[in-house]
């Protein structure tokens, strides 16, 4: 059994109802319990709960303390390759967008990973391609690992799901985890997104996390693009997805991301909904309550004051000083972004603001040598 069984008998349509109905009564229900489930879950990234958005901070930062204590791990992406096989119609990097496509070489690796050492001391590292497997599959990946672990000691990528041999092979090359962002778990209106191209394969995708955890891989990464469908009702969809998970691969660590669209280079998709800053705040907050492990990630496409702010209430994980272009760091610094970042400040100024906020930003927080003692 995949998740896509388990997701088929979940109503898109029902869930949405059922988000929208919850009371006060089910907020403070929620907030009232130690653990809560996913229907707790709705009821705290409903509207019902946005009289409670200081108790629910509240209680965010103190879970996210328990189990963290004061710390941020600071990562990095480095985009590989813009070239991409698929049609997703929001993306920058669609296939039939004319532009110019570069692969780098594993010589501009080396350059790469030497700018970013020098630009701060990190130690994660999360490798970014399109989904172009011809030119960017297994073969170019494992290589590419073999060169990053000269000098990262947490290799993770984003890349087009894999089947497991494949994870397992990454393994072999120093690969840490895989952050996969289903994009929408709306089946009936993914393909309106996604009309060509691997990607276009929902089921495929969705069961991506399966395979990663069939593999044994260390970290998995979830993620909805807040833009595209209901968030309410897609993040609810996660939070299914993330309990299943949990139940299944018990000895994985997970991670959970909600970024919010961006105008992408093509310029034609707007999106369908418009997230607000106060609701992704509550969003934070109720996932925290909901999962006190789970690692909540705030990438620079979010305002600095914003993750600053957000920073001391239940996020655990930042991205700093990131270029969304491939080479975008040394060897291609003017090439097309894949979205715009929002904050530019470098990772320097990131890690001493985090120290002004009482922060302990950590540039690494895990080693291959942890997993030798695992039980």
């Amino acid at each position: 059994m995949f998740f896509s069984d388990y997701l088929s008998n979940i109503s898109w349509e029902d869930t949405t109802k059922k988000i929208f109905s919850k009371t006060d009564n089910d907020v403070r229900r929620a907030l009232a319990k130690e653990r809560c489930d996913v229907d707790d879950f709705m009821a705290l990234i409903s509207p019902a709960a946005e009289p409670y958005l200081e108790q629910m901070a509240a209680l965010s930062r103190h879970y996210t303390e328990e189990r963290f204590g004061k710390t941020i791990s600071l990562f990095i992406p480095l985009y590989l390759t813009n070239s991409c096989a698929n049609g997703c119609v929001y993306c920058g990097f669609h296939a039939s967008n004319p532009m110019p496509r570069t692969i780098l070489t594993f010589s501009q690796m080396e350059d790469e990973f030497r700018a970013i050492k020098e630009s701060g001391p990190f130690e994660s590292l999360l490798l970014v391609t399109g989904e172009n497997p011809a030119k960017a599959g297994v073969k170019y990946l494992s290589q590419a690992l073999d060169i990053a672990k000269k000098y990262f000691d947490d290799l993770k990528i984003e890349v087009m799901p894999l089947s497991a041999e494949d994870y397992s092979e990454l393994a072999r090359h120093g690969l840490n985890g895989v952050i996969c962002f289903q994009e929408t778990y709306n089946k009936e209106r993914y393909n309106v997104y996604h009309p060509s191209g691997r990607k276009a394969d929902f089921n495929w995708r969705l069961n991506g996390f399966d395979r990663m955890g069939q593999a044994g891989v260390h970290s998995i990464g979830l993620g909805v693009l807040i833009g595209l469908e209901d968030w309410r009702t897609d993040v609810t969809m996660m939070a299914h997805h993330l309990r299943y998970l949990q139940r299944t691969y018990w000895r994985t660590r997970y991670s959970v991301n909600f970024p919010r669209m961006r105008p992408a280079e093509n310029g034609g998709f707007q999106p369908n909904v418009i997230m607000s800053d106060k609701e992704l705040a509550q969003l934070t907050f109720a996932m925290r309550i909901f999962d006190h492990t789970v690692d909540i990630s705030y990438s620079t496409r979010e305002l600095p004051a914003f993750r600053d702010n957000m920073a001391t209430l239940g996020v655990t994980t930042m991205s700093a000083g990131s270029k969304t272009d491939p080479g975008g760091y040394y060897t291609y610094p003017q090439s097309l972004e894949q979205f715009h970042v929002s904050d530019e400040r470098t990772p320097s100024e990131v890690f001493s603001r985090l120290r002004e906020l009482g922060r302990e930003p950590v540039w690494k927080d895990w080693d291959s040598s942890f997993d030798k003692t695992r039980i």
